[in-house]
């Protein structure tokens, strides 16, 4: 997975100087984030996406962070639609909240809203929602965007403690997808990690107890049950390629 500022292109911090005569005008087009095969998920949102993506876990240490796999290719979407529609129920959050994203200081003491200006959205005849009113005040709009960035970054947090966890309980290990290309090719969807069944059962019965009191365990079983969706993901392919599958099981698509 690339940095998480992959769909945005200028960033600017949003102040009244410079765009007190902005609006948006937001729609259904996601070709923005078409060249991303994967996006961090929130373990709120684990719930709302196990039906529709495979849910893994990208990075090291204390980076370990969910993600969707939306492609099996670098640079390649297959969640979006040739007409930029979204094809799937649920939409992540990092992709709803776009074109605006938080930056933060080294430290994350201090957040500053920012907005990508080559969002096609962004105009200044008026169309959309304003982002200041006549008096240079933020309108409703933009406070509803300053919630909901707030609320993505609380999350955000309390997914970091998730995984931090299930990283000192060393239940991580590698994940390999083999998939076939339309060609005949052959190919493996490697730089993520799953959690092992194995390292699960082996999980100390107070730690299990811990996870199962704070719904750790409901998210780790949302994880496995999402591993069935690969398939999903390559049946967006043209002249659908198809996951290497042995048997039956779920464990057939994806190899440790």
């Amino acid at each position: 997975m690339a940095t998480q500022l992959l769909i945005y292109g200028q960033v600017e911090a949003v102040n009244k100087q410079r765009h007190v005569d902005w609006s948006i005008k937001a729609g259904n087009n996601y070709s923005f984030a078409k060249q991303v095969n994967s996006v961090p998920l929130m373990a709120v949102e684990f719930p709302s996406a196990a039906d529709d993506y495979s849910i893994v876990f990208a990075g090291a240490d204390d980076e370990i962070l969910p993600v969707v796999v939306m492609g099996v290719r670098e640079d390649e979407n297959l969640y979006v639609a040739e007409d930029g529609s979204w094809d799937a129920n649920y939409v992540p959050a990092f992709i709803r909240r776009y074109p605006f994203v938080f930056a933060s200081t080294d430290d994350g003491s201090t957040l500053t809203l920012c907005l990508d200006e080559n969002y096609e959205g962004c105009n200044q005849e008026g169309r959309g929602e304003r982002l200041f009113d006549a008096d240079g005040e933020q309108t409703q709009y933009l406070t509803k965007v300053v919630d909901f960035l707030q609320d993505y970054q609380s999350h955000y947090q309390r997914t970091q403690t998730f995984c931090k966890k299930l990283n000192e309980l060393d239940v991580f290990e590698d994940m390999g997808a083999k998939f076939t290309l339309p060609s005949g090719e052959e190919r493996t969807l490697t730089g993520f990690k799953v959690i092992s069944r194995e390292k699960l059962k082996a999980i100390p019965q107070e730690e299990l107890a811990a996870l199962m009191a704070n719904d750790g365990l409901e998210l780790i079983y949302l994880h496995l049950h999402s591993m069935r969706n690969l398939n999903k993901v390559l049946q967006n392919m043209p002249q659908q390629a198809t996951v290497a599958d042995d048997t039956d099981t779920a464990e057939a698509d994806v190899q440790h």
